[in-house]
């Protein structure tokens, strides 16, 4: 089983070190809020769920910094705003922190003491950590329903417990489809430049004794070909409401390629994910990293050092490329727009009923 890889107490947040993966299992120590920006900023902790939980402790973090302090709001306002900021193009991250942020907000102008913002702050952090376990759980067991016995999944990126508070979303759905007796064999591709397949997901899949095989990002095509592939299972990071999807750099290309194929192309991801406030894909701001990351690898050069590279960290996959989407609320289907519609609209009238 995957240990666990968030873990927070006395105002001190442990990450599981992503980086270090699969050569050791390390962690760090985080006691203030800039330190979860920063290790979120430098992917030590990863997956749009995960980072939205390790958001949500980092501004519990400032809660226990900054209650009682004349100062308070401005504080918290910078806090929620620098953690934000610190991945931008998952939508998870903001939703969570802003989450925490409303609650203590709501009850600093009734009263409430400092002391019991901090137990607030940190209770509502819990809250979204498990609460995105359940969720994980649910979509797992409805997706397994859309995959074909016998024939092998394709994944991109790491979408399972690292990624999320745990079990996983789209890895969620492989779990319990192995459980049932589904899946053949999962085809997880390195996912460059960070490879968080081979050195996350192929983790992962070897701790829960599933079958599987690493591929680079450039034999998907050979493989879907050969007829073996059933369906391919990603994750997100921001759906539109539209339903296109931002999800790990290379999804894009899956996906065309698997419509080229007659392969199903199933998007796994818990209702925070989606971004009400935006139409389409060319409202996600997409994240570009240090290009360093392309030309080395763990520190060792792969290229030339005077070569140029660019890094965007997510592409863009049109609706009409998707099959499915799995929430924790069901499976959506064409036309997006409508499905999409209907479980926020639920959504929201739920919210409303609990205030």
């Amino acid at each position: 089983m995957t240990p666990a890889h968030i873990i927070y107490g006395d105002g001190v947040l442990k990450l599981l070190d992503q980086t270090k993966l699969p050569g050791s299992v390390e962690y760090v120590e985080l006691r203030d809020w800039k330190s979860v920006a920063d290790a979120i900023s430098r992917m030590v902790v990863r997956g749009a769920p995960a980072i939205g939980i390790t958001g949500a402790y980092g501004l519990a973090l400032a809660v226990r910094a900054a209650a009682g302090a004349n100062d308070f709001r401005s504080s918290l306002d910078i806090a929620a705003a620098g953690l934000s900021a610190a991945r931008p193009t998952a939508v998870n991250l903001a939703w969570a922190v802003g989450n925490v942020r409303e609650q203590v907000v709501s009850h600093a102008a009734s009263g409430t003491t400092a002391s019991e913002l901090i137990v607030l702050a940190e209770r509502a952090a819990k809250a979204i950590h498990d609460d995105d376990i359940d969720r994980c759980q649910r979509i797992g067991d409805l997706g397994a329903s859309l995959l074909l016995r016998g024939k092998d999944v394709m994944t991109h990126c790491n979408t399972g417990s690292l990624a999320t508070g745990g079990y996983g979303t789209a890895l969620g759905i492989i779990r319990s489809a192995w459980r049932d007796s589904t899946v053949r064999r999962v085809l997880a591709t390195e996912t460059r430049p960070f490879l968080q397949g081979s050195r996350l997901t192929a983790w992962e899949l070897l701790s829960d004794d599933i079958p599987h095989t690493i591929i680079t990002d450039s034999m998907a095509a050979h493989f879907m070909k050969t007829g073996s592939v059933g369906a391919v299972v990603v994750g997100a990071d921001r759906i539109a409401c539209n339903g296109d999807t931002a999800n790990k750099i290379g999804t894009y290309g899956l996906a065309v390629l698997a419509r080229a194929h007659g392969i199903p192309f199933i998007v796994a991801a818990p209702l925070s994910t989606f971004d009400a406030k935006i139409a389409s894909g060319a409202q996600i701001p997409i994240e570009h990293r240090d290009p360093r990351e392309v030309t080395s690898f763990a520190g060792v050069a792969v290229a030339p050092a005077a070569s140029p590279a660019a890094n965007p960290a997510f592409d863009v996959t049109p609706a009409e490329y998707i099959t499915a989407i799995v929430t924790e609320r069901g499976v959506l289907k064409p036309p997006f727009e409508s499905s999409i519609e209907g479980v926020l609209s639920e959504k929201r009238e739920s919210a409303g009923s609990r205030s």
